[in-house]
């Protein structure tokens, strides 16, 4: 064994496709974006403003 022999391949390929990497590219991307805050006072309004029954109209009488 020479020691400039390349590396041993990886599990799922010798070497990341373009579209592996565009990929990802994207998920590091989406998750580096700003997130809305979980929970709080804006949940607390949303949920205040539909009142109770309004999500199952078929339920009415």
């Amino acid at each position: 064994m020479d020691d400039d022999s390349p590396a041993p391949p990886t599990p799922d390929g010798p070497e990341e496709t373009p579209v592996q990497r565009a990929l990802r590219l994207k998920t590091a991307a989406l998750e580096a974006r700003a997130k809305p805050p979980r929970g709080g006072r804006f949940q607390r309004e949303q949920a205040a403003r539909i009142t109770t029954g309004k999500s199952r109209p078929w339920m009415s009488r």
